[in-house]
């Protein structure tokens, strides 16, 4: 059964423009037929589509599903772009699949990228969760320059990954599983000094993610997946 990422629901019968053009127009569904909803909130929702007329598609839910979460704790990664944009949405995509709860793009001394569009994120995201029946959505957040994004107030464990040299324990073996969690990972030209060094005095922890030399999205990847496995 196709499933459509219905943030609304709750209040509003109706799937969005672009979900109900796909439903009309693309799969030809019609009055009757059977589809299943996700808000991205933690509930999936059996429906019938009650009205297709035009763009506008209306539904009765016929039965509210919540799904248990599939991981303990908030998991956030928060990275800085790469110049390649296909990576980054390649990257949004397999980390949805396997499951955290935030992504923030940061604005770093050697960032590559200075700006990114999120929309198209948003999307990727949206189709990931759906395509691995999951009833929550990554939140997507905006870029933010590096410094300010430090100054938010976080809760739980906080972790840098850098390619300093230093005594740096791997991610896998200091997090610690049931708390919320946020990892740093920068550009191709990795972080500055100083904003290692920044970090570390905000309480950030830096953390090895192994002896291979990783590029940005495939460090952040890796670092999802050790926050999910280990919080599974």
């Amino acid at each position: 059964m196709h499933v459509f990422y219905t943030p609304d629901i709750a209040v509003n019968p109706e799937l969005p423009e672009e979900e109900a053009g796909h439903a009309l127009r693309v799969l030809r569904l019609g009055v009757g037929d059977e589809v299943m909803l996700t808000d991205g909130k933690g509930c999936f929702y059996k429906a019938v589509i009650s009205a297709a007329t035009g763009k506008r598609c209306q539904v009765k839910v016929t039965e509210t599903i919540t799904q248990e979460p599939f991981w303990k704790g908030h998991l956030h990664l928060a990275m800085a772009p790469t110049k390649n944009m296909d990576r980054i949405e390649w990257f949004a995509e397999k980390a949805t699949e396997i499951g955290f709860d935030e992504l923030s793009f940061l604005n770093c001394r050697y960032s590559e990228r200075k700006v990114i569009k999120t929309e198209r994120v948003e999307k990727i995201v949206v189709s990931a969760v759906k395509q691995s029946l999951k009833a929550r959505k990554p939140i997507v957040n905006e870029m933010t320059d590096f410094n300010r994004f430090l100054q938010r107030e976080f809760t739980g464990q906080k972790f840098i990954a850098h390619c300093y040299e230093g005594e740096k324990p791997l991610l896998k073996d200091v997090l610690k599983p049931g708390e919320d969690a946020l990892v740093l990972i920068g550009p191709e030209g990795d972080f500055s000094r100083e904003e290692v060094e920044k970090a570390e005095a905000l309480g950030f922890q830096p953390i090895s993610l192994g002896k291979s030399r990783l590029r940005t999205e495939t460090a952040a990847l890796v670092a999802v997946h050790i926050m999910n496995l280990l919080n599974s």
